[in-house]
């Protein structure tokens, strides 16, 4: 199962260009089963360029959910998950502190293909530190909190967070961390054409395996937005049959 977080910046590119089909490429280059797009414009009724979640969404053959964090031209600004399993559970979470810019963190749960749910929690976090602390607590106690979550669960976006803050420690309570520098040749993701800073992360449940971790810098993806994507290949570690461990149990030891 790969999953992968995104920034598309609005799909404007380095050029200062709009082209959601360069994102919709960069995505069809990593073919993921699951994505996480922060700072999506979506202007219904309007061509590709303005309506991005549906326009990539389309190229892709994807489900898609859209969290609306704020109005912007006329349309939904937010997050959006994509999801070649079919979508369930949709619900957006505002984030946002007074004074700061709005913020959400998008839940969706995708269908896999055994029938198993995966609660995935698509984060875009605020600027000031104060206002990412405020934020993590809300994460950790009113969405990972939730009571009726079963099976498991994927935190991954915008974190705006380069250092190991307060943040990660919250979040690190509750969900494991991709260790950035343990599989990346370069820990940093911001600014993809040189980066500078760690902003994207991903923070799972124990009952998944991480294969495989990537920042993908390919000619398209350094050119159609400031961010690149950072990709997680994951396994769901399965729980032995009961005749399995009663079998074990009950074998004598040699």
């Amino acid at each position: 199962m790969r999953i992968a977080t995104y920034n598309i910046h609005r799909s404007r590119g380095l050029d200062g260009r709009v082209r959601p089909d360069r994102i919709a490429a960069v995505l069809e280059e990593i073919a993921p089963d699951v994505i996480a797009l922060q700072e999506v414009l979506s202007i219904e009724g309007e061509g590709a360029e303005k309506n991005q979640a549906e326009y990539i969404a389309g190229r892709l053959g994807f489900h898609y959910a859209l969290g609306e964090n704020r109005r912007m031209r006329g349309g939904a600004y937010g997050n959006v998950v994509l999801s070649r399993f079919p979508l369930h559970t949709v619900r957006n979470y505002d984030i946002s502190v007074s004074g700061c810019e709005r913020r959400g963190c998008l839940h969706t749960d995708v269908r896999l293909p055994d029938g198993e749910l995966l609660h995935v929690f698509n984060v875009h976090l605020g600027l000031a530190l104060l206002e990412r602390r405020r934020q993590a607590r809300q994460l950790v106690d009113e969405v990972l909190g939730d009571p009726v979550l079963r099976g498991p669960r994927v935190m991954l976006g915008d974190f705006n967070e380069w250092t190991r803050g307060l943040t990660t420690r919250l979040l690190g309570r509750h969900l494991k961390s991709v260790n950035l520098r343990r599989h990346l040749r370069w820990a940093r993701t911001y600014p993809g054409i040189m980066p500078l800073l760690s902003l994207d992360h991903i923070y799972f449940d124990p009952s998944l395996d991480l294969e495989k971790l990537t920042l993908h810098r390919s000619r398209t993806a350094l050119m159609a937005s400031d961010h690149l994507p950072l990709v997680a290949d994951f396994a769901l570690k399965l729980p032995r049959p009961v005749e399995a461990l009663q079998e074990a149990a009950e074998t004598p030891a040699p």
